[in-house]
């Protein structure tokens, strides 16, 4: 099963179309507006809750762009609904909200967010959801087991691993040494059988990914493009680039 070709043929927009200094917050309702209205695909992340619904959002935690505080794994999805960006009236959307607000108009690239604790209950959730949503979409994870838990529940979606070369700062510093080494060179590949790789664009060139690319026919997606010569990289090394920051062909 290859990647749709609409996955590469248009940029794809970093948490949907933001832009804070016009208060438009990412992955909130008016940022996939945004996208929308730019024919841009919109890029997202979710989030899994107390009661087990999949809302879209970032962090982990409230506080960076929303009001209140707290894990969202406390947190059910009727408490999360009410929960506003900062300095705007828009609230978290669930992915079920996010389909019925996109409906087809453009793709959707639905980031995965994990724990590293083997958990599957936001694929089954995004599985349920997705199964009565007909526009083009994708997942992916920077979690190996959460491909993994694409494929085997749902295997009719492309599925993408997010990666980068090395996982050494402090971000990564909560996963086991056996956990960053199994994302280490897409080792993983031939268990998780991903459809497309996205990558740091600050680590391109890497073996992985031109491997994956040009002798798997993975295409690939360079992540997250902010700069002209960041630009430059994705156009040299990618078939296509995730952006934030500044609206293409403008």
């Amino acid at each position: 099963m290859r990647a749709p070709d609409w996955l590469t043929a248009r940029p794809v927009a970093h948490r949907g179309l933001h832009d804070a200094a016009r208060g438009i917050i990412e992955n909130m309702p008016a940022a996939a507006e945004a996208a929308i209205a730019g024919n841009f695909t919109i890029e997202c992340d979710i989030q899994l809750t107390a009661d087990g619904e999949a809302m879209v959002h970032h962090d982990d935690a409230l506080g960076r762009l929303t009001e209140g505080s707290g894990a969202l794994l406390t947190k059910t999805a009727a408490e999360l609904k009410s929960v506003r960006f900062k300095d705007t009236d828009e609230r978290m959307m669930s992915l079920g909200d996010l389909c019925a607000l996109v409906a087809g108009r453009v793709p959707l690239l639905v980031e995965v967010k994990s724990h590293f604790d083997g958990d599957r209950n936001l694929v089954k959730r995004m599985a349920e959801v997705l199964g009565s949503y007909s526009g083009p979409v994708v997942g992916m994870s920077f979690d190996p087991d959460q491909v993994l838990a694409l494929r085997e529940v749902i295997p009719r979606l492309h599925r993408g691993i997010t990666a980068q070369r090395t996982y050494d700062d402090q971000y990564w510093a909560k996963l086991t040494p056996a956990q960053r080494d199994s994302m280490l060179y897409l080792r993983h590949g031939f268990r998780t059988e991903p459809h497309f790789v996205a990558y740091w664009v600050n680590q391109l060139p890497a073996a992985a990914p031109w491997i994956a690319r040009n002798l798997f026919g993975c295409p690939l997606l360079a992540w997250t493009v902010r700069t002209p010569e960041q630009r430059a990289k994705a156009a040299r090394y990618a078939d296509q680039m995730i952006f934030e920051g500044f609206t293409p062909g403008t």
